[in-house]
């Protein structure tokens, strides 16, 4: 994949801003940005992962954006940066400008009693926004979008195209929801009496954020009675479930697929891997890395790196019959303890003169 600028830029003036340094062409003109593999003459990429470094002499691109530890098996221009990947997005907005956005509200929007909407925001068709709605300057919400009575919406934040905000949620400013994204459906609360299952009312609302991301298809439940909250900077990735009243501290980040279930908090500056699961009602300190598709069942009260499950795939066979000794692994200790015993007791002191 290749993306083009309208003009060439010097790769001096891409630098301007930038805590990186030069090495090379200063007067190099770039038309554009590709990967390491793909790159053309003109164009300019990056490398922030060793497993790439095998494409350094072989690129074909006139820059690449990388660390000092490559710098010297870089055959063409080099931008040089403690993090390269910082450096590169840094770069790649240059190439990629902001869609222009029209202020405006489409006339097919249905807008309910006593909402408040900034003369500066842009609202697209076939938007349904609620009673008593709060929408701040420059915010844009995309065609199909469902904003429920009494939401909130902070300055600058941008709803893709069929977000849907369920009554009582707080946005924050410069927040970006991609399509899909639910909030502030009913959390999964149910009591049970006499073998029946009874919806127990989810009384709480959503509080999200400043510059919080979330990505296509997530959601994320109401509180039960006190709110679901989601804290400055937390970055949401696509198809994740938090369930209600759970906390996320700021900055942690989760990649896709994770699901949280009710009350459980996570500290500030986690990482939390694909598909790994939480457990309700614990609690996940500071600075806590989870990798991917581990299971949570505890409170975690150390920060670290955390892991749970089989590494990597193997043969069906081969699972199932290690899976088998998993669950004999308790029968097998006890053998080994009552043969320690034995042993203990039947070997006696070597007394005799050597």
């Amino acid at each position: 994949m290749h993306f083009s600028a309208k003009k060439k830029i010097k790769i001096s003036d891409l630098m301007d801003g930038l805590d990186a340094s030069l090495r090379g062409d200063g007067e190099c003109l770039i038309t554009g940005i590709s990967s390491i593999q793909t790159a053309k003459p003109g164009e300019i990429t990056f490398l922030n992962n060793g497993l790439y470094k095998k494409f350094l002499s072989t690129t074909k691109a006139s820059a690449i954006i990388l660390s000092e530890e490559y710098a010297n098996e870089c055959k063409v221009t080099a931008i040089i940066s403690k993090n390269p990947y910082y450096t590169y997005s840094r770069i790649a907005q240059l190439f990629h400008p902001p869609k222009e956005i029209i202020k405006e509200i489409h006339p097919s929007v249905v807008i309910g009693k006593d909402a408040v909407i900034s003369n500066t925001a842009s609202i697209g068709a076939q938007c349904v926004i609620g009673n008593r709605v709060r929408i701040a300057e420059n915010v844009v919400i995309g065609p199909g979008c469902i904003i429920g009575d009494d939401c909130d919406i902070g300055a600058n934040t941008e709803l893709d195209a069929r977000v849907t905000l369920y009554h009582h949620v707080s946005i924050g400013k410069r927040a970006h929801l991609c399509s899909g994204v639910v909030i502030g459906s009913d959390g999964f609360g149910f009591a049970n009496q006499n073998g029946q299952w009874h919806k127990v009312p989810q009384l709480g609302g959503v509080i999200i954020g400043d510059d919080v991301d979330i990505g296509a298809n997530t959601t994320i439940d109401r509180g039960a009675i006190d709110p679901t909250i989601i804290e400055d900077g937390v970055k949401l990735d696509n198809l994740i479930q938090i369930a209600h009243n759970v906390k996320i501290g700021k900055n942690s980040i989760l990649a896709g697929c994770v699901a949280i279930a009710g009350s459980t908090v996570i500290g500030k500056n986690c990482m939390i891997g694909g598909a790994a699961c939480f457990a309700g009602h614990i609690t996940v300190c500071d600075n806590t890395l989870i990798t991917g598709m581990t299971a949570v069942t505890k409170s975690i009260t150390s920060p670290g790196m955390y892991s749970s499950g089989i590494v990597g795939a193997i043969p069906n066979k081969e699972f199932r019959k290690n899976n088998a000794r998993f669950h004999r692994l308790e029968n097998l200790m006890l053998r080994v303890k009552k043969l320690e015993a034995k042993l203990k007791t039947s070997v006696k002191p070597d007394t005799e003169e050597q």
